[in-house]
């Protein structure tokens, strides 16, 4: 059948439109999970804030803000960053330090919980907000990989105070993911050991799982497109940011922790982590936690193994 000059003139013109339509919605829809995830002025987020292992509030006067210190950087893109340092000045101050690093949509003053743990122990902590988070400033989310730069700056400062101390990086959720690419840098000898709890394989594989959890959406090319959106708004390449690659070049002793009822970043992601890692390394399987709740879930289990993780690698 032979289909005449102006029927597939209708055809072409159909078929450009309901293209045009598709791709028009697709970038709409790209757009606003970018932001939707990124942007820290959007109301949502991709992992919901009351799974971050959050302390609650902190009050003026507690015991975090009456030690800790504001103190500020400015990274290569200008960005100013915050952190609180807490230097110890207790009878058990052994001269060395960990960072802390939050969650996502947290800030660094939710983990004055952890804060406190390691001062009982003797260390002086700084815990940096993030960029986009707390009083650091930037408008998007880095979802744990640029910030690996801006936290080798922190690291400088620490050596600034005390040269000979030795640093141990500690994080949570994002936190966690921050300490997985900052260790797989090349770091100062002070570095000494990393812990990492509930960190995720890679941002594009969490944000999979969120977008199947949430929106019921493959990530295939929603993701794609929104990855390269956010990166022209941001000049942050998400695509790039891998955490099982960069566990591949640590060099320091590593502790990885999971919940194994963790749904929000799950389980089975620690075993890509873990299995990565060529470093000397560790696992903590804590049961029937879920997403950053193994520290209240098991406390004993939890800290027994980190303190026994951390003096073994400090020696």
């Amino acid at each position: 059948m032979k289909i005449s000059r102006k029927l597939r003139k209708i055809l072409i013109i159909t078929l450009s439109a309901l293209l045009l339509i598709i791709v028009t919605i697709t970038l709409i829809a790209s757009n606003f999970l970018a932001s939707y995830a990124l942007d820290k002025n959007s109301k949502y987020a991709l992992i919901p804030s009351n799974v971050n292992g959050l302390s609650g509030a902190l009050q003026e006067g507690s015991w975090f803000y009456e030690h800790a210190e504001d103190v500020y950087i400015e990274n290569s893109d200008g960005i100013k960053l915050h952190a609180y340092l807490i230097e110890n000045n207790s009878e058990y101050n052994n001269g060395n330090f960990m960072m802390v690093f939050h969650g996502y949509k947290s800030c660094a003053s939710d983990m004055a919980f952890y804060a406190e743990q390691f001062y009982d122990m003797g260390y002086s902590v700084l815990l940096p907000d993030a960029r986009a988070h707390g009083q650091s400033e930037g408008r998007y989310i880095g979802m744990g990989w640029p910030e690996r730069k801006d936290n080798l700056l922190w690291i400088n400062e620490i050596i600034k105070l005390n040269s000979k101390a030795k640093i141990g990086l500690f994080g949570v959720s994002m936190g966690g993911a921050t300490v997985i690419n900052l260790a797989g840098e090349a770091l100062p000898e002070q570095v000494v050991l990393a812990i990492e709890d509930c960190g995720y394989s890679s941002v594009y594989e969490q944000f999979s799982v969120q977008m199947k959890s949430i929106f019921n959406l493959p990530a295939f090319p929603l993701l794609d497109i929104a990855s390269l959106v956010a990166y022209a708004k941001s000049g942050v390449n998400l695509l790039e940011a891998d955490c099982t690659k960069q566990a591949a070049k640590i060099k320091v002793p590593t502790l990885f922790i999971h919940g194994s009822e963790d749904k929000f970043v799950p389980y089975e992601m620690l075993d890509k982590l873990y299995n990565a890692a060529n470093c000397k390394k560790e696992k903590l399987v804590i049961e029937g936690a879920g997403h950053a709740g193994s520290s209240s879930r098991n406390p004993q289990l939890y800290w027994t193994t980190v303190v026994r993780f951390i003096e073994n690698a400090m020696v």
